[in-house]
């Protein structure tokens, strides 16, 4: 049964998907196509603005499990192929699955630190189990969809702000790791050499960032990777064993690293880390169809979290990881005003070409890691900015908010500030604990069901639970990041 929008009341329903679109909405901008050439090149944009966010993933699980240069190569390959079509899914969509908008999808930040505690030094036994339990919680995900996009009220910004600062501040150790070389036991480990590249890397994508304008300033990060590279090559820190190995053509053959294996501790983890995407796709979704003009009703929430999670499930098939949103082209779509899912769609099959080209993916792996965590301090810090600027609408100074933050936050960052903290606690709770995204998590979410949920009458128009002290609906999240 279609269900009638609930998050505004004179919003116009998306079409319902698995139907034809009404005549009127055949001329919506979302539903337009555009001339061949601006249809590529807008859709490279896209491609551009995420591609460093797809890669860093896999940059960061592959040398944490302890695979080889060539085989993080390879996962770069098929995190960029399983994102085309995760996104593919969403744009155009078949039955009731994809949310029919601009709706880009990629390997999911959120993931990260939970996925390195389950598979360090491991091997490719630690992928296996990766897969496993991303399998298991994207299926999970799946079977929730249409019960979860009925839960907005209980994510607001105090949530998802709290969940997406912490992604950022969990992932920049990983930059400050990659700007001393990576390998700790390395002889030139923080070296002066190492911390200078970073430092220049750093300072060059600020100052591109700075004087670029639109697509150029769009792909300022990859830019300054690029000069960082080509300084590093004189200074003698670049590798280029990686790519003399690659095929210039290759499909990620299926469980290329071993059928997945399944235990009970990481699919918990993943669990949690599906919860997280599921929550930031929403907020995204909200977001989107208020810039496109296509207010996201409950059923396209219930359709785009269905070609999430089920992007998420055939990924690691083709050895990829879980998939969300990416909200930097959800600002892409503000900033250039093309709101056409075809063009986003366009952008899902440059993805996926590119994921069949591993010579195009280790061409990545060419750069030093002190040039990449020169970047990365900038692009993981965006995503804590991104989670700071979600909590500024959070209202912090009603009720408890502020203490929610606070203790979700602190809780969060205690793997990071003392990583032996819970030494003491059987090992299948570290895979939980060890992760301060996972952790933060569960206590904003139980927090704020205590703080501004139990005891409180819902509102008889909207049904929302209601502030006690001005009777005001409690407002639903907002934009999520990665």
């Amino acid at each position: 049964m279609a269900a009638t929008p609930r998050f505004r009341n004179d919003a116009v329903a998306a079409p319902e998907p698995g139907t034809e679109p009404a005549p009127s909405d055949r001329s919506h901008p979302v539903d337009e196509t555009l001339p061949p050439l601006k249809m590529f090149t807008s859709g490279l944009q896209h491609v551009a603005a995420m591609y460093a966010g797809v890669v860093a993933p896999p940059m960061i699980v592959g040398p944490a499990v302890g695979l080889t240069p060539k085989e993080t190569a390879f996962l770069m390959g098929a995190s960029l192929f399983t994102a085309g079509i995760a996104t593919l899914l969403q744009t155009l969509g078949f039955w009731r699955i994809g949310a029919r908008l601009p709706f880009v999808n990629g390997v999911s930040f959120a993931g990260v630190t939970p996925m390195v505690a389950i598979g360090k030094d491991r091997g490719h036994d630690g992928i296996a189990v990766i897969f496993g339990a991303i399998i298991v919680a994207s299926l999970l995900g799946f079977v929730l969809a249409p019960y979860f996009c009925k839960l907005v009220r209980f994510f607001p910004p105090v949530v998802t702000g709290t969940v997406i600062t912490l992604i950022g501040v969990s992932l920049l150790p990983v930059a400050f790791n990659w700007s001393q070389g990576g390998n700790a036991t390395a002889d030139d480990y923080g070296s002066t050499t190492n911390i200078t590249m970073a430092a220049v890397t750093l300072v060059i994508v600020l100052a591109l960032r700075k004087l670029l304008r639109g697509f150029l300033q769009q792909i300022a990060i990859l830019l300054g990777l690029v000069v960082g590279t080509l300084i590093a090559i004189p200074v003698g820190i670049t590798d280029f064993g990686a790519i003399k190995d690659a095929d210039v053509v290759g499909f990620p053959t299926p469980f290329h690293f071993g059928a997945p294996q399944f235990e009970i501790a990481a699919i918990v983890s993943m669990c949690i880390v599906m919860l997280v995407c599921m929550t930031e796709s929403t907020a995204d979704m909200l977001a989107l169809g208020k810039i496109v003009d296509r207010p996201a009703d409950e059923r396209t929430i219930e359709g785009g979290l269905r070609a999430d999670t089920l992007g998420s499930a055939i990924s690691p098939l083709f050895n990829g990881f879980m998939c969300s949103a990416f909200a930097q082209n959800i600002g892409l779509v503000a900033m250039t005003k093309v709101r056409s899912r075809f063009v986003v769609a366009a952008g899902g099959g440059i993805l996926i070409l590119l994921g069949l080209c591993p010579v195009a993916a280790s061409v990545i792996a060419l750069v030093p890691l002190p040039v990449l965590g020169g970047a990365g301090i900038v692009l993981f810090g965006s995503v804590a900015a991104s989670g700071i600027q979600t909590l500024a609408s959070a209202a912090l100074e009603k009720g408890e908010n502020a203490l929610i933050v606070a203790a979700a936050v602190g809780i969060g960052l205690i793997p990071i500030a003392a990583p032996e903290f819970y030494h003491a606690f059987p090992k299948d709770l570290l895979v939980v604990l060890d992760s301060g995204i996972s952790t933060g998590c569960v206590v904003a979410i139980v927090l704020n069901l205590a703080f501004n949920h139990l005891g409180r009458k819902p509102d008889p128009d909207t049904g929302v639970d209601a502030e006690p002290e001005t009777g005001e609906p409690v407002k639903a999240a907002a934009v999520g990041a990665h």
